[in-house]
This record gives structure tokens, sequence and C-alpha cells, in this order.
């Protein structure tokens, strides 16, 4: 069974699931002044995968950026855990990872330190080795992030996005500049997150490459 593809004109919220992590209400997002979409409306339980596509600057990075709180609506609600979105994020431990079109490291220090520094500042348990090995790049753990390749960044940054404990998980274009093994690493953690009872929001112009149903199909 295909997952139900919501289009944000006209939908509205009759009822938001209880049991909910993530709950999106009647959102209106603007960009300029200009309106990207406005009603767009679901709700995540445990286990669930919402899929977001649309053509370049339909407001993908904008609808993630504004699912973790890093920017405001022109109308509507974002709920996680009962909770508005908004006042989550000005806590530095939230449940939210969130992992953008830039990785987000030090490019002056190490794989191994901008590991160390985001399981430091994150909480996180996972060992590094393990997981920089699990990356392949166990090789690279002592080189400067400014001298990897494009795939060797992006891996890094998803590693370090992998050592925040957070139960909703928001990822725009996680595939980009990943070959066949980065992606099937990938879908294996979103599966494994998704079985553990966590959620998660993917922004992607390469759905087929994620070999997961997705429990609600976004399309701007």
């Amino acid at each position: 069974m295909a997952a139900p593809a919501l289009s944000p004109a006209g939908l509205r919220v009759d009822r938001v699931q209880k049991n909910a992590i993530l709950s999106v209400a009647n959102l209106e997002i603007a960009r300029g002044g200009r309106p990207l979409f406005d009603g767009l409306a679901f709700a995540l339980a445990p286990t669930q995968l919402a899929v977001v596509t649309g053509a370049n600057g339909s407001g993908k990075t904008t609808l993630l950026r504004t699912l973790a709180g890093l920017q405001v609506p022109t109308a509507g609600a974002i709920l996680v855990n009962g909770i508005p979105v908004r006042q989550i994020a000005r806590d530095l431990v939230t449940p939210i990872a969130f992992q953008g079109h830039l990785e987000g490291l030090n490019q002056d220090l190490t794989v191994a330190e901008n590991m160390h520094f985001y399981r430091r500042l994150w909480g996180g348990d996972l060992p590094i080795a393990a997981l920089a090995q699990e990356l392949r790049l166990d090789e690279y753990l002592e080189r400067k992030v400014r001298h990897l390749s494009a795939g060797q960044k992006r891996r890094t940054a998803l590693g370090c996005l992998r050592l925040r404990p957070a139960t909703l998980w928001l990822l725009d274009e996680p595939l980009t500049n990943l070959d066949q093994l980065g992606v099937d690493l990938v879908t294996a953690w979103l599966q494994a997150h998704l079985s553990s009872g966590g959620v998660a929001v993917v922004a992607t112009h390469q759905a087929e490459r994620l070999a997961l149903r997705a429990h609600f199909a976004v399309e701007l």
C-alpha cells in the first residue's frame, strides 16, 4: 500500500494522534513574503517516516528547518511530544537531530576530534572507533576535515548526527555525495531508528534510493 500523499493546499488536521511524537497542524510557510505552501498537516507516531519531495525552491529545506524550530512559520503549530518546537529548540539537549545541506563540521579539526566534540556536546555513548569503521572512515580519523572528499565529509557529518540521542530525525538530502554503500548504511540506520520507536522526516530528490516504506509522502 502506497503512503498517502499530502498536498499542502487546503489540508487541515481534524484529529491529532494521541501518541504522536511529531504533530504538524495547518502549517503555512512563506519566504521573502511569498507563500511557499499552507495548510500542511500530518502526525508521526513511533516507527513512522515521512518523505518530503518537490522541485528545487519548493520549500523542502525551509520546511525541515521550521520543523527543527530554527525558523518561525507564518501560521500553524508544530509539536514534539506535545510541546511547541520553538520551546524545545531553546535547549541545547533536545529530542531533535537535524542534518541540513551544510555538514556543520570544523574544517580545522580531524574526523575524530569532530566526533568527540559532538559526542560530549550531546551526551552520546556510541564508540567512535566502531562508528568510524561502519562509515569507512577508520583510516581517516586523524585527517583534518578540510582534506576529506565530499563523500567523506558527508559521512563524517552523518556520523556526528548518529552520536546524538534523539527521537526525531530531520534529514535534508542525506544521500548527497554518497555511493551505494553509503546509501545502504543510511537506510539501515533509518530502519534501526524507526524500529526502536523513533520517527523521521527525510527531504530528498532520491526517494527511490531509500529502501523504506514511508507512512507519509509530503509533496511540495
